[in-house]
């Protein structure tokens, strides 16, 4: 597994840069290496980089000393060079010892290059790209990840040190002000107190991921025909007019709340959830690092990777041989059969037993 260097104590390395340039669900996955670190290293100072949307996520992390954003956004090209000279002066002005990147990218590689540190520890490359190996002074080279919890990839990279691992999970902390501004969110939505909330989050950056709207209008009727809940749809800015359709088309109250929330808020709001219902996406990573109950509708991609841990997760997928093919839709189409033809009588069982188990009341 380790391809470059030699194993390395971690004991003793005052300042780490860990690199995580992903999405949300990535940012989310990290946070047991992120853990480890520190429970092996109390006296260490941690630093985490990441894309600035995401930066929320780590409020209030208690094995955090510090984020660090980087933005993006579009900017004239003086403008564009200013903000990068600052950027990467500032990272070399906190003189880390050690950096970490998580992803195989060549941006993280660069950063952890110009970030001065002695230590660079990354991911074997190769392809093309093997320039980008020469700027770490140890590589790791994975075994068999398409077998394994997409957390444990994070975790892999941290193989020099010989750490022990005591716990995998992700984990997520809401400060007491993310949870006020969820409470005030929930009231002004007028989300009734008195119920328990299932949240349903039916969309994805990739649409090969998705179960169509007619089926969650169908979903939704039913669980509010049987239980006595509140239903609320989540999603970002760009998926609102699609929930709103989702809303407007059901026969029971459903709250819209899609880009209504700020990152940090949909993890409050959804860890006073009793269960999320969606798809594979960051919500579902954001719910169960909150410690909120999921049941997650697979396509294409694999549970085996991208599943929950826990008897509290559960799963529903297509009985196709085919499945999970691992593509974007049959043969890349951007159209999943195994999605397609997964019909609500099919969901319905699963999260029966589910509600069931939780607790949750009869309308009758």
């Amino acid at each position: 597994m380790l391809v470059k260097g030699k194993n390395l104590p971690l004991n003793g390395i005052k300042k780490i840069l860990l690199i995580q340039l992903g999405d949300i669900g990535d940012v989310v996955l990290t946070t047991p290496t992120i853990r480890a670190l520190k429970k092996n290293n109390p006296s260490g100072e941690i630093f985490v980089l990441l894309r600035s949307f995401a930066t929320e996520l780590l409020e209030g992390c208690p094995w955090v000393d510090g984020v660090i954003s980087l933005n993006k956004e579009k900017r004239k090209f003086r403008e564009k060079m200013t903000y990068q000279k600052d950027f990467l002066s500032g990272l070399r002005r906190k003189r880390f010892e050690l950096a970490i990147d998580l992803r195989a990218g060549t941006r993280g590689a660069f950063l952890s290059y110009i970030s001065g540190a002695r230590l660079r520890v990354g991911r074997y490359r190769g392809d093309g790209k093997l320039w980008r190996n020469r700027l770490f002074t140890h590589l790791i080279k994975p075994e068999n990840e398409l077998q394994q919890y997409s957390a444990l990839h994070n975790l892999n990279i941290l193989a020099p040190f010989n750490l022990t691992i005591e716990d995998t999970s992700p984990e997520l902390s809401v400060t007491k002000e993310r949870e006020i501004g969820a409470e005030n969110i929930l009231r002004k939505e007028q989300v009734p107190s008195d119920k328990p909330i299932i949240a349903l989050h039916p969309f994805s950056r990739w649409r090969y991921k998705e179960w169509s709207i007619r089926n969650y209008i169908k979903l939704i009727n039913y669980i509010g025909s049987k239980y006595k809940v509140s239903i609320l749809i989540t999603g970002s800015i760009d998926e609102r007019d699609r929930a709103s359709k989702i809303a407007k088309s059901c026969k029971i109250d459903v709250h819209n709340l899609a880009g209504k929330t700020s990152l940090g808020e949909l993890a409050a709001i959804l860890k006073k959830c009793s269960l999320l219902i969606g798809i594979d996406s960051a919500s579902m990573h954001i719910a169960a690092a909150v410690g909120t109950p999921t049941i997650t509708i697979f396509g294409p991609s694999s549970p085996v990777n991208w599943a929950p841990r826990g008897r509290q997760h559960k799963i529903i997928t297509k009985n196709l041989p085919c499945v999970p093919c691992r593509q974007k839709g049959c043969n890349n189409s951007e159209v999943s059969r195994c999605l397609e033809e997964l019909s609500v009588d099919e969901v319905i069982p699963v999260i029966d037993d589910k509600l069931m188990e939780i607790g949750f009341a009869l309308t009758r």
